[in-house]
């Protein structure tokens, strides 16, 4: 054994640090994400996706639903937990009901979980200078 061994220890962080490093450029990309999606993500995007197929606008429904613009902004985008009175009451001011915002979830958290099932295509970096064609 040298006498020359270093005292520092490894350091394993319990959480990887997502901040992105400034010097180097953007971050690279992550993989795919490996927790399930949550409902509150799933059941903002079927409102949305509702809201933007009538054209109307976040001040539009969120009026006729009595709710504030910036809640049901935040729930649009994930971030609040809606009850399900909220929840009925932005389904009602998009004419659904609070069955249609849940069986239009229900379809999409299918859909997501079908994709994550699927097996990953994992194919060889380009090597410098290569081209691929895709078909």
């Amino acid at each position: 054994m040298s006498s020359h061994a270093s005292n520092h220890a490894r350091v394993i962080p319990l959480r990887p640090d997502l901040r992105p490093d400034l010097r180097s450029g953007p971050a690279e990309p992550a993989g795919p994400p490996s927790k399930e999606p949550l409902w509150r993500d799933i059941v903002g995007d079927v409102l949305r996706r509702e809201r933007l197929a009538q054209e109307r606008t976040l001040k539009d429904v969120a009026d006729a639903a009595r709710i504030s613009l910036p809640y049901l902004s935040e729930i649009e985008r994930g971030l609040k937990e809606a009850s399900s009175e909220v929840l009925a009451a932005a389904a009602h001011a998009l004419g659904l009901g609070l069955a249609d915002v849940l069986a239009l979830g229900r379809s999409e958290l299918l859909r997501l979980a079908a994709a994550a099932s699927r097996p990953a295509v994992h194919r060889a970096p380009a090597r410098q200078g290569e081209v691929r064609l895709a078909a």
